[in-house]
């Protein structure tokens, strides 16, 4: 995938965002993620399934890199990129690292919990063996707008809920 081809990384990341609106559908934070092999063909995807699946490892990241494993057939998915419409937290970057993704690109940062640039810079510390090529800003108002209003709209109900108590 051309990193460097703003179309492209606009392409890929409708992509991430139709998972995360799918995550919204369902009641989940609305986080969304797709790898793509180097011919551009989804090998991954996932979307936050935290509260359906009742587990902390349910991240979008997390599946699709467990879903483009087992299509691969590797735990090192070299020549893949991933496209996120968050900043990946911890477990996500340490996943990235681990499964030897070579490039990330992600739409909004995440001042609560980012760990590629927000809080951490996993993917590019000197003292891990594998670094991440990182693009950053993909739709970030988009990917931004989207975590807002599904936030907004929890903290709506939530009141609505208490004066009916």
């Amino acid at each position: 995938m051309d990193l460097n081809d703003p179309a492209r990384l606009e392409w890929a990341m409708e992509l991430a965002i139709a998972e995360a609106e799918r995550a919204a559908r369902e009641g989940e934070v609305p986080v969304g993620c797709v790898i793509l092999d180097r011919s551009g063909l989804v090998v991954g995807r996932g979307y936050n399934r935290r509260e359906m699946d009742q587990s902390p490892l349910a991240h979008a990241e997390i599946l699709a890199i467990a879903e483009a494993s087992a299509r691969l057939g590797s735990w090192r998915l070299v020549d893949t990129t991933l496209i996120a419409t968050l900043e990946p937290c911890v477990m996500c970057s340490g996943a990235i690292i681990q499964a030897r993704i070579p490039r990330l690109v992600y739409g909004c940062l995440d001042p609560k919990g980012g760990a590629i640039a927000s809080l951490y810079r996993i993917a590019d510390d000197p003292r891990l063996n594998h670094r991440v090529e990182i693009v950053s800003a993909v739709a970030e108002e988009r990917c931004s707008r989207l975590l807002t209003s599904f936030f907004g709209d929890l903290r709506e109900r939530k009141r609505k809920r208490n004066r009916n108590d």
